[in-house]
């Protein structure tokens, strides 16, 4: 209209003009967005900081090898250090009275006892006196119908002499039922918890050949049980006198208890004729000033020729048992596996950003030659911090497994820093 009143044409558009008068339009509207965007990024909160381990595993130096048997299955442990190895193939077999183990794990779970302390009494009733008198599997003999003993000279009558008549009075009286089953169950039960995913519990006894396992899970019952004080002094025992039996009861591991120069402390002894000879064992050995706990599990051990209720069988079971412990024992040493001020890991910022982790102090752990170590990182007391000074304690390395493992704490070596403005304003994440 201007140029119509004043009779002057408009300038003629051009490709310049045109690009000149986007950018002056668009230019604002970026910078807005941009700032937006921007002050989006810098206010997002930061990726919560990761431990990250160097390594999962350390091998000992050297190299060991355990004198396993010609056939069945086993599986060794040392206390802190973790397994040391197992033997054949781990299919559920037969695992005759070292079911019994898992029966007294069970009952000192639900009815957990202190250091020399007896326990509630517990009422014999007639099919623990009857049950006392089949042939052809370990039993109490001789007890008397409404007779009461208390509950850890019931456990050593179970543990001790294997008595399957005591197995099944003990599972009533856990759950106050005519019935094993309901106690079975809860066998299962913990057998699930513990991880033992090729075992299945028909029987708490063991005398039923469907009850059934692995020599590596009952390694992981054996690691279990053997945290339990009361347990512990019950299987150690070769013999016991308990008042209101005619007679002591004796171990069926005494051979092994009683060995000169092993330390065996149990665990229990297991034979039938679909068994073989089964044997679940500990055995102590001191390295300095450390006495590590040696576990072991033996199982499927036959015999050629006659072998009534696996009877010999279990002679061959304790025979090879006793050569691994013998071997076991004497390779244990103390071994360096982290030195102090060694990079362990970093600790990831989640941005890119990577602060190394060092050990704070030496460790050396309890183990035989060739054996692989768990290596774990772990957070330490509260969150893990965005910022800290250099030498900061932010976390532990555990060296090993279970409960006598080892552990560290680990220092960022150098200052840990959020990340830079940069990082945070470009990170797409």
């Amino acid at each position: 209209m201007l140029a119509e009143l004043t009779n002057t044409a408009p300038p003629p558009e051009t490709p310049r003009r045109t690009a000149v008068r986007r950018v002056k339009i668009w230019t604002p509207v970026l910078l807005l967005l941009a700032g937006a965007v921007g002050g989006a990024q810098l206010l997002r909160p930061l990726p919560a900081p990761a431990l990250v381990s160097a390594a999962s595993a350390h091998t000992l130096d050297g190299q060991f090898t355990i004198p396993w048997p010609a056939q069945g299955q086993g599986a060794v442990s040392v206390s802190g250090a973790g397994g040391v190895g197992t033997f054949g193939e781990q299919q559920p077999v037969p695992t005759a009275s070292v079911a019994k183990v898992m029966t007294a794990y069970v009952i000192l779970k639900g009815h957990p006892l202190r250091k020399g302390e007896a326990g509630p009494d517990i009422v014999v009733d007639e099919k623990a006196v009857a049950d006392g008198t089949s042939e052809h599997e370990s039993r109490i003999e001789d007890l008397t119908t409404g007779t009461k003993f208390s509950q850890q000279d019931l456990l050593k009558m179970l543990m001790i002499p294997s008595g399957n008549n005591v197995a099944r009075l003990l599972a009533r009286w856990d759950t106050g039922s005519d019935s094993e089953q309901a106690f079975v169950a809860k066998m299962n039960a913990a057998a699930q918890e513990l991880g033992m995913a090729d075992t299945t519990y028909t029987d708490p006894s063991g005398l039923d050949a469907k009850t059934v396992s692995t020599a590596a899970d009952q390694l992981k019952l054996a690691e279990a049980v053997m945290e339990d004080e009361v347990f512990r002094s019950v299987v150690a025992l070769p013999d016991a006198t308990i008042k209101g039996l005619p007679k002591p009861i004796y171990n069926n591991n005494g051979s092994l208890l009683t060995a000169p120069g092993l330390s065996i402390r149990g665990i229990k002894t297991g034979s039938s004729s679909a068994a073989g000879g089964t044997l679940m064992w500990a055995a102590y050995k001191s390295v300095g000033d450390e006495t590590p706990l040696v576990l072991g599990t033996l199982m499927d051990q036959h015999v050629d020729g006659p072998d009534p209720d696996g009877a010999n069988s279990l002679v061959l079971v304790k025979a090879n048992s006793k050569k691994i412990i013998e071997a076991v024992r004497a390779a244990l040493a103390s071994a360096p596996v982290i030195r102090k001020g060694q990079t362990v890991g970093h600790v990831a910022d989640g941005l890119g950003g990577r602060t190394p982790l060092v050990a704070t102090q030496d460790v050396n752990v309890v183990g035989v030659p060739g054996q692989q170590l768990r290596l774990s990182l772990g957070a330490g007391k509260g969150a893990l911090p965005h910022s800290a000074k250099a030498g900061t304690e932010v976390g532990v390395l555990t060296v090993g497994e279970g409960s006598g493992a080892k552990t560290v704490p680990v220092a960022v070596r150098d200052a840990l820093a959020e990340p830079s403005f940069t990082t945070r304003l470009t990170r797409l994440g």
